[in-house]
């Protein structure tokens, strides 16, 4: 793996990569909104390689070193180079911890494409492809949503701190893609359910009117982005973000999304009202079809309530005392002793008004 970023410092290289406590996290200044907090990412990865080999480049000197599954066997003194800054590290996972290990392309692809979804302009090549993007969490929805049919164009909205791109499709429920700096919250938190709730807030204000959450959110796709001081996650794989607040001394990560949706896409609606007709076409939609399950499901529960009575000794009647029918009266129950005698009574009945337990 080779970066162009500052470089490690060049006296700093080994204790960097192998020593608990040490990294750029430790400076408030240096890393305000990144995902780890302790720098052990880089450090557990040595541990775990059968051989990894860190090489430095900054300001026209460069320090390598070497180890296997995490003891030094390399250091090199300092010398002079032409290359760029950055660091370049080579690591081979031990096989004797990781059995029969192999390295998944597709989940490496995905997991790059985020990358540079969330960092634009970024480029990073792998195996000789080239993954950049331009547009960010724009660029994120086109390649995991269906164009061909979603209702309107990509909504996409930038602001310090956040970034959201979202549209409605033909599908049935909702599809999230929510990241915290720069980690794949898979399982959303605290900014998800914030966004989920300012869209309807907001869209309810735009057309004035009340409209079920459900039907505003029904077939959206949506991503968001943003970036948070010393993010707290609900586990250890950084799934789901918990943290209340932005920062320390910051506003409410619910307050923040509220006021940034409010504020950015109330405009767009307002700029771009072919949109704002279709989302309220597509919203419409939804209420109708929500309504005619409604209906449904409530004809086959009173079915099902007229059909919950199963009693294998019952043989019920069509009629019942208290339909609404004009022959409810008639209505018997001939109660006979044992299965056999119930027999005959059964082939000779009125299935209508006659019923035989």
């Amino acid at each position: 793996v080779r970066d162009y970023g500052r470089g490690i410092p060049l006296g700093k290289v080994i204790d960097c990569v192998s020593k608990i406590n040490t990294g750029g996290k430790y400076d408030s200044k240096a890393f305000q909104k990144s995902v780890g907090l302790n720098g052990v990412g880089t450090k557990a990865v040595n541990a775990l390689s059968s051989n990894f080999v860190v090489q430095s480049y900054r300001d026209n000197r460069t320090k390598i070193a070497e180890f296997e599954k995490g003891e030094l066997i390399r250091d090199e003194p300092e010398k002079e180079t032409t290359q760029r800054n950055g660091t370049a590290i080579n690591f081979i996972p031990d096989d004797s911890i990781f059995r029969n290990y192999r390295f998944i392309p597709e989940f490496v692809d995905n997991m790059i494409w985020n990358y540079v979804f969330l960092n634009s302009g970024l480029t990073v090549n792998f195996n000789g492809q080239k993954y950049f993007s331009e547009r960010g969490l724009y660029d994120l929805l086109v390649r995991n949503a269906d164009t061909e049919t979603i209702r309107y164009p990509i909504i996409h909205l930038k602001g310090e701190d956040i970034e959201i791109a979202m549209t409605h499709g033909q599908q049935y429920g909702e599809e999230y893609y929510s990241f915290v700096n720069g980690q794949n919250t898979t399982q959303g938190g605290t900014h998800q359910a914030a966004f989920r709730e300012a869209v309807v807030k907001t869209v309810r204000e735009f057309f004035k009117k009340e409209y079920d959450a459900s039907d505003i959110r029904a077939s959206i796709v949506a991503a968001i982005s943003i970036k948070v001081q010393e993010p707290v996650f609900e586990s250890q794989t950084k799934t789901k973000l918990g943290s209340l607040n932005i920062g320390p001394d910051g506003p409410s990560v619910r307050g923040f999304v509220n006021d940034f949706v409010k504020k950015e896409l109330d405009n767009y609606l307002h700029k771009n009202p072919a949109v704002a007709d279709a989302l309220l076409k597509r919203i419409m939609q939804s209420e109708r079809e929500r309504k005619d399950i409604a209906g449904i499901k409530k004809l086959a529960n009173e079915r099902a309530k007229k059909a919950s009575l199963h009693n294998r000794k019952l043989r019920d009647c069509k009629l019942h005392f208290d339909d609404n029918h004009e022959r409810k009266q008639d209505t018997t129950l001939f109660i006979t002793e044992g299965d056999s005698a119930s027999g005959s009574i059964t082939k000779s009945r009125d299935v209508f008004t006659q019923a035989v337990f």
